[in-house]
This record gives structure tokens, C-alpha cells and sequence, in this order.
């Protein structure tokens, strides 16, 4: 494989936003170094990246955006490898476009107490569209790609706009097998593990005591998916999580409690079902049932998408091809 160097000069000359881009004894350069296969030397603003023509390409696009974002962000780890993410570096290079094109394009963001946020690449971006002009949404794929959190984020932001009167954030009480009789405390308690993730959302965008005072006044409602029985749900912002664990029956009551005003997204890993072997996963059945119904959005996420610790993207994808080599066995 032919190697290549270029010349990059970043501008303007600005020592404080070199040192934020680099990072602590040049960090975020090997960070990069180390996903995109190159080598980067630099000399203040002026940086020479070696490596093979699409990985050079990919590098110098990356490096000019993450500039770009010095001078109104302090960049990190975890910056640097949302960036890389968002950038679909794969499909600029196929699809002759740069990073700053993409980032330029109309992105949703959604403001919270504690800052904005958007979309990070293409499947969430489009995620967050189809929930603003969508009454149901399918989100669907592996953990760590942003499909409960997006959603809570939505929901927050269509509450503060009067847009709905309440949230209700749903979850069948299913963990391996396990059932509510055995944990102790009263319902409300036993019911609360399940619940965790959804607050943890929650107390990230509005702080804990904000949180804490809607619920009590009943504007939030966390609830598992057998509270939802009997009820017609209106002008509120209704959030399944975890919707691989109900059945068949279960989700088709709970999309049927959808009212006048409401916005409903049901999210769920497929590839991770707790139910008992004998029953058949309701989002599973639901979405060859609903494939063709006009009204509803699917957005299906991948290991592309995952926007945890790169490790949690390698561990999905090793996943993934040892399941498919054991289907071919």
C-alpha cells in the first residue's frame, strides 16, 4: 500500500485553541492517529498527515472540523470520538463530500437546562426528524446508539414548548426471567430498577430536583408497561423503552392507548430478548405487522451508530459476526 503525506494549515493562529485541539501532550492527535491508521507531525498550526490516500483524506477533513469546534468547546476523548462517528468518514470519501457539508446540513438540536443536543451522524439525525413529524416511532438497534436518550430529549423539549401537557416513560418489568414478587419493597420500589436508565436521562437534561417536582406534581410519569392497561394517552409524549422485552399482546395495548396530541416512540434491541424462549417478542412481531402502515417512522440503527466507549462498538460488532457464523453452522 503507497503512502502519502499532506500538508495541513490550520487557522487562525491561535495558541489556546492549538492546545485544545491536540489535547494534553498531544492526545487527541494519537486519539485520531489511532482510528484513522496515519501518522500526524505538526509544528504550531502547521500539521503534515501520512498515511494512505482515504486515511489521510478522512484525517485532514476530521482535523479541520474539530478546529472548527475549539472556539466554542473544550474538546475531550469522548468529543473526538462522537466526531469521528458523525463524520461517517467512510461515506464522505464515496460520497466526495467534506466534514464541514455534512455538519452544515439542517440538524436538529435540542435545547435542555444543562446545554444543546443533537444528533450525532446521519441515523440520528434523521431519529430526531421522523420523532418531530411522526405520531409513532420505531427506533430499533443495538445499545449505546443514543435511541432512549434522543427520545427523552425530544420529549423534554416538546414539554417545555407546551407542545404536550405531560411525559410518560414506559417499561415492561422484564429482566432475565426475573419477577417483580421476588424484589422486595412495595410497588413502586420494585418497579424502580427497571425504571433507572429513564431517569438517569432525565436528571442529565433538567437536574434532579427539577425532575423530582414534575413527577410529584404528576407533569413526568414513569410506570411499567402493565400501568398502562385500560388508560387513552392525549396530548402527551410517550417513550416504550426496551420494547423487545414485551410481548406480542403487550405492545399492541400499549400503541392502541395513543390519543389525540400524543407522540409515541418505541425503542428496543432485538438482538437482546429477555423473554422466555416460548414467547415471541412484541416489537419483533410488530414491526413486520406495521411495516406497511402509513403515519409510522422506523429508523434502524447499527454498530455505526453506537456512541458509547469504542470498545462497546467492538464488543456489539463481535457479537453480530459470531451469531451470524453460528446461524450459517
Amino acid at each position: 500500500m503507497s503512502l502519502i503525506s499532506q500538508d495541513l494549515i490550520l487557522l487562525p493562529v491561535d495558541n489556546d485553541r492549538l492546545s485544545n485541539f491536540c489535547g494534553q501532550l498531544d492526545s487527541h492527535l494519537r486519539q485520531i492517529e489511532t482510528r484513522l491508521q496515519v501518522e500526524i507531525a505538526n509544528r504550531g498550526n502547521q500539521f503534515k498527515v501520512t498515511g494512505s490516500e482515504s486515511s489521510v483524506q478522512s484525517a485532514c477533513l476530521l482535523m479541520q472540523n474539530l478546529f472548527a469546534n475549539t472556539e466554542s468547546e473544550q474538546l475531550s476523548a469522548e468529543l473526538i470520538h462522537l466526531a469521528m462517528q458523525e463524520s461517517s468518514i467512510a461515506d464522505l470519501l464515496t460520497n466526495s463530500t467534506t466534514v464541514n457539508e455534512v455538519t452544515e446540513q439542517a440538524q436538529v438540536t435540542i435545547k435542555t437546562k444543562f446545554g444543546l443536543i443533537k444528533g450525532r451522524g446521519v441515523n440520528q439525525q434523521d431519529y430526531l426528524k421522523k420523532i418531530l413529524s411522526h405520531d409513532i416511532n420505531f427506533g430499533v438497534g443495538p445499545a449505546g446508539t443514543g435511541k432512549t436518550y434522543l427520545a427523552v430529549a425530544c420529549a423534554i423539549e416538546a414539554l417545555q414548548n407546551e407542545q404536550v401537557r405531560k411525559i410518560i416513560l414506559v417499561r415492561p418489568a422484564v429482566e432475565a426471567g426475573e419477577k417483580l414478587g421476588f424484589l422486595p419493597g412495595d410497588m413502586a420500589q420494585k418497579v424502580d430498577p427497571y425504571l433507572r436508565p429513564l431517569y438517569d436521562a432525565l436528571y442529565e437534561m433538567l437536574g434532579f430536583e427539577r425532575v423530582e417536582k414534575m413527577m410529584e406534581k404528576g407533569i413526568i410519569e414513569v410506570a411499567p408497561l402493565a400501568f398502562m392497561r385500560g388508560r387513552t394517552l392525549s396530548d402527551a409524549f410517550i417513550i416504550l423503552d426496551e420494547a423487545q422485552n414485551t410481548t406480542t399482546e403487550q405492545i399492541k395495548m400499549f400503541l392502541t392507548r395513543v390519543g389525540f396530541g400524543s407522540t409515541a416512540v418505541v425503542t428496543g434491541d432485538i438482538t437482546q430478548i429477555d423473554l422466555p424462549s416460548e414467547k415471541m417478542s412484541g416489537l419483533r412481531h410488530v414491526l413486520s405487522v406495521l411495516k406497511d402502515v402509513e403515519g409510522i417512522s422506523y429508523t434502524f440503527f447499527n454498530t455505526k451508530d453506537v456512541v458509547r466507549h469504542p470498545l462497546v462498538q467492538r464488543i456489539v460488532t463481535a457479537y453480530e459476526n459470531y451469531e451470524q457464523q453460528q446461524n450459517k453452522s
